[in-house]
Formats: C-alpha cells, structure tokens, sequence
C-alpha cells in the first residue's frame, strides 16, 4: 500500500525533468524588477523578478555574471534570458540567468555609462576648459539637420531676440549611422568661419535616435572645437556625451537659442547701466580735474614764480662753490707735482754738481771719466762753478 506514495524528492525530480525537457522553457526571455538582490561571495548571484501580480526565484552563477556590464541592484528594472528549472531541494522553479541588460536603455545605457566615465577621467568635462559664451555675438554657427523643428525654432528665436545677429546653418545628419562622422565634418567646417559662437544639436527622439551626441569621435570634436559650443539635443530630461563636453549645455534647441543672444529689452537695460556708469565715470573725471586744477592755482609756485628761480640760482652758487673748490684742489695737487718734477731735475743738473765744489775735466770735447786715459802732456779743460782752467798733464800717478 505505501507503494503508491511518493518522496518529496521524488516527486521533485520528477517536476524537474518535466520542465527541463520542455523546449519553450529551455530559452524565456523576461522582464521584471529587481528584488531581494543578494551578490554571493562566490560570485553566483541570487535575485527575485518581480512585476505587478507575480514574483520568481532568479539565479545568475559566476560564468555569466562576470559578463555584466552593469552591477545589478534592488528596484532596477532589467531584461533577463535564461531558463526555467525546478530546485529540487526547495520544491520551487526558477529561472537560471544566462544574459540580463537594463530595460529601456539596455545596452545603450551601459556603452553611455562607460563613455562618460572614460572621458571624464581623461578631463574632458572639466570646468576649466569651458570656454566662456560671449554675450552679444555677432555671427552664430548652427550644425543640426536642415529641415524639421530644431532648426526652425533656433532661427526664429534668434531673429525675435536679436535680429542684429547672423545665423549660418551647417546642415548635418543628425541620426543613423553616418550620423556621427557627418556632425565632426560640420564642426571642423564650422571653425574655419569667423563664429562667435556654435549650437550643436537636434530635436527629441529615443536614445537610439539621439546616439550620434554620444559617439567620442563626436564628444573628442566638440572638446577640441575653438569656438564657444552649445549643446542642445533633445528635451529637457535627455542627456548626451555632447552636453558634458560643451562649453555649455541647453535643455531644448529653443533654449539654446536663448542662450546664445540677448534679447532687446537686455540690450536696452544694458545700455542703461553703462550710460549710467559713464556718466558717473564723466563725473568723477571731472571732479578729479577740477580738483587738480584748483592745487595748482593754490601752489606757491605759481602765486611766486620767482621762487622757482631762487631756487634754482642757489643751486648754481651751490655748484660753483664745488667746482672752485674742485679746481683749486686740481692746481694745488699739480703745483706739487711740478715742485717735485723741478727738484728731481735739478739734483740731475751738472751745474748743481759743479756748486758743491765739483769739477769737470775735458779732453778736447770729450768728458775724462778715468785718468788711465790721461798721457803726459795732453791738454785738458777743467769746468768749475765759475772758472775754467787749461792745463797740461806733467804726470799720472795711480792711487791705491
């Protein structure tokens, strides 16, 4: 009789093979949202899909959660592929994940997420490199497609508000494909006119749609583009890789526009606000020189003109005095000189020799300096101070 009752794990088993020999279940693509998320320290991760009426148990191992571009968590909505199987141990079916991608934006959302934060580390959307938005340009670049919204509502913003303003359309693919290569061409273009300022962008649509904005040939132009760039793709509430890495970003192509030029009634408050700085500038001007002018027909100087000659002729008998001075010191320091020059001459002076009782003795016109050339009887001329005597050798005695 107890043949007929079966183990739990019997039965179990029994459900699972059921199931796994189930094609259509071998493969189910689901969609949910995430609850009860746990990350094993294994890797293997354990979730529950839920949506408004049901709930099922989820898996994901290590081999295919590594391939996750994403990190999953509670309340995130996702699209899962996988298969559905009974845990025998627990007497539940549950679905094995083998792919999962976030729902709406799907792998999109991860390329963008990535992108973002690349070009972010690489400084792209850093604050210093924005360059500022001038305020009244006087010729505007526009890159978006030539025909629909966009284009129209930045024309026609841009001629009610200042009309003084030249606009010039680079006319661009704004989706598909060839989208991205065709935005970067146009801003290339666009730097070889003489633009105040470059609007970049197009009107809403899906992500998909948008997703030449999010190209990095498309951001790396932009960054690199030397006119002032405004951003303006899609609505409000879209978000683009060209919104970060312009110089400013617009919620909507009109408000681009906006942004761009003034309106009159900006450039009328603008004009009021510098007449009245001039004017005080004038003001204050004036006073400063009239100021001036009242000092100096107050000064001394110009009440005693010839003061300013007092002055100046005691400074000549100033410098006068110095130069007496100077050149008595010069004449007193060569007047020794002089001295010394005479003294040093004349105590070369054979005829001071001859007064101190000296005698020069000649031979014909030659001067004796040594007596062994001296013969008996040659004549000689001796010089003295006030005499000279002739006389003849009579003898030539050596002395030791």
């Amino acid at each position: 009789m107890d043949e007929k009752y079966l183990k739990i794990s019997e039965l179990n088993n029994y459900v699972k093979s059921l199931i796994d020999s189930d094609s259509f279940l071998n493969k189910v693509y689901l969609k949910g949202e995430i609850s009860n998320f746990k990350n094993h320290t294994r890797g293997h991760l354990y979730f529950t899909l839920k949506d408004e009426e049901s709930r099922l148990s989820a898996v994901m191992f290590a081999s295919s959660a590594t391939k996750l571009l994403f990190t999953p968590e509670d309340g995130m909505n996702v699209l899962v592929t996988g298969r559905i199987s009974c845990y025998p141990a627990a007497g539940t079916y549950q679905i094995y994940v083998e792919k999962m991608e976030q729902d709406g934006v799907g792998n999109l959302y991860v390329l963008f997420e990535q992108l973002k934060e690349k070009l972010s580390k690489e400084g792209l959307f850093a604050l210093e490199h924005k360059k500022q938005i001038p305020k009244y340009p006087q010729r505007i670049g526009v890159i978006t497609a030539p025909t629909g919204a966009a284009i129209k509502d930045i024309l026609s913003t841009i001629k009610r508000r200042y009309p003084l303003c030249e606009t010039i359309l680079f006319p661009a693919l704004v989706q598909g494909k060839d989208a991205a290569p065709d935005i970067v061409k146009q801003i290339k273009k666009a730097q070889e006119f003489e633009l105040d300022v470059l609007i970049v962008g197009r009107g809403g649509g899906s992500i998909e749609d948008l997703w030449a904005f999010n190209e990095e040939i498309v951001a790396r132009a932009i960054y690199e583009c030397t006119i002032p760039t405004i951003s303006a793709v899609g609505h409000e509430i879209d978000y683009t890789i060209s919104d970060f890495v312009a110089d400013l970003r617009a919620p909507t192509p009109t408000g681009a526009a906006e942004m761009a030029v003034p309106t009159i009634l900006e450039m009328d408050n603008a004009l009021k606000y510098y007449q009245v700085r001039l004017n005080k500038s004038i003001k204050n001007l004036v006073n400063e020189k009239y100021i001036a002018l009242r000092n100096i027909r107050n000064s001394y100087i110009l009440k005693n003109p010839l003061s300013l000659y007092e002055i100046k002729d005691q400074k000549l008998d100033q410098l006068i005095d110095k130069v007496n001075v100077l050149y008595k010191n010069i004449i007193n320091k060569n007047d020794i000189k002089l001295n010394n020059l005479i003294r040093h001459i004349e105590s070369l002076n054979p005829i001071s020799t001859l007064k101190r009782g000296y005698a020069i003795v000649k031979k014909g016109q030659k001067i004796v300096t040594d007596a062994s050339n001296l013969k008996i009887n040659d004549k000689i001329t001796i010089s003295m101070d006030k005499y000279e005597l002739t006389s003849k050798i009579t003898n030539v005695k050596e002395e030791l």
